[in-house]
């Protein structure tokens, strides 16, 4: 047990873990989340999680400038511990919710949908660089 929690055992990890579950994908999103994890916390726990091989980091298909992250089959096969302490808590700690968790997880389904700024430019012509059309991943 202490090897796994050297791992994935401490707030962070388990926060961006969870974000990863619930849809998020990029840095700016893992901000977003309501905990308030600061830039230099989160580079170090998704590095520390990309080299334990539970996430990957590549280059964003609608901007390559930016990165995605996202669970290896390694990292999924987590999804059993993180729902086991996500219902204990929802069982046993007043303030959690299993709504907010849900309205977390829309909100970054609705983001990984909505073509980004130049995707649109792009498929109107009013963008000035032209690419080819790329297909997004689903989670």
């Amino acid at each position: 047990m202490a090897c796994t929690l050297d791992l994935i055992g401490d707030r962070w990890s388990l926060l961006v873990l969870r974000d990863l579950f619930g849809g998020k994908r990029r840095f700016d999103e893992f901000l977003a989340s309501p905990e308030g994890i600061a830039t230099n916390v989160l580079t170090e726990r998704l590095a520390r999680l990309e080299r334990e091989r539970l996430v990957t980091r590549e280059r964003d298909p609608d901007d390559g400038r930016r990165v995605v992250y996202e669970l290896t089959q390694r990292g999924r096969s987590l999804s059993s511990v993180l729902g086991a302490i996500r219902d204990w808590g929802l069982r046993h700690v007043p303030e959690t919710s299993l709504q907010d968790f849900e309205k977390m997880r829309e909100q970054a389904r609705a983001t990984a949908v909505r073509p980004s700024v130049s995707k649109r430019k792009r498929a109107s012509g009013t963008g000035t660089k032209k690419s080819p059309a790329r297909t997004r991943s689903t989670l």
